[in-house]
Parts: C-alpha cells; structure tokens; sequence
C-alpha cells in the first residue's frame, strides 16, 4: 500500500466537503501524517457579486466564516485521531493553489479533492477545479465522490 506524507484536503463547503473531509482523515490517520485543510479565495468570483469593488471588510468577515468553519473541519479531525492538523486560506486561483502552488510549500504527497464545488454552466464557463488538479497536480490525487 502507498504511504503518504502530508495529505491535502482542499475544502469549498460545497455537497463534497463532508465526504473530502471523512476520506482525508481516514488517509491522515492511516498514514500517521499532518492533514491540511484548505480553502481557497478567488476575489474575483466576489467582485462581480459587489459591483466589482470588494471592500477589505467584506473581505476579513469573509475569511473570518471560512476560518471558523475550518477550525471545525479541524476539530472534527482532531477529535478522530489525526494528531497534526493545520488550517490554511489562500487567495488566488483555486486550480494552480490547489494543484502546484500548495503542496509544492507544504509537500503534500496527496491531494483529496471532491468531484466538484460548481453547478454544470459554471463548468462549462471555467473549468472544473478538479479536472484541472487531476491533469496538473504535483502530487497524487484521489477523487471522492
């Protein structure tokens, strides 16, 4: 079986991060290994919902959610057994952070992606995230349904 080191687990609070979560724990546990839990910000998705101006305190109360809801992602983790757990937001484009930039600093062996975060049109328009993360990764991934 193929040990890994550092398990990614790239969280958009989408149907899929609850599955994303339970498979990267599982795989953090077995590997004895840190899990990282992270979700990225594009501002530019936010933008066009504010008038294409987001003002920094739309912005810090935007990060201020997602990192209280991964403080819980954490916890749940924790609370399974995963003894080294860390929490990221990072800014930029989800497809290149998650693939290459991320576990490229953090040496993440494995990435746990989900099928998708977005509806059919926003596909066809951008791209699935994790279309482009299987093709591009540095790192193996697994995709969870």
């Amino acid at each position: 079986m193929q040990v890994y080191e550092n398990i990614l687990a790239p969280v958009d609070g989408s149907k899929a991060t609850e599955a994303v979560l339970d498979t990267a724990i599982q795989v953090a546990k077995r590997n004895e290994t840190r899990l990282d839990i992270l979700n990225v910000l594009e501002i530019n998705q936010f933008a066009d919902g504010y008038g294409g101006a987001v003002s920094g305190d739309v912005i810090y109360k935007m990060v201020d959610d997602i990192e209280s809801q991964l403080r819980e992602y954490q916890k749940k983790a924790q609370d399974a057994g995963v003894k080294d757990v860390e929490i990221h937001v990072r800014f930029g484009n989800p497809k290149t952070v998650i693939s290459n930039e991320f576990p490229r600093d953090h040496k993440n062996g494995l990435i746990v992606i989900g099928t998708t975060g977005m509806n059919a049109v926003e596909r066809l328009v951008v791209g699935s995230v994790t279309s482009y993360v299987t093709r591009s990764a540095v790192s193996d991934v697994l995709i969870v349904k």
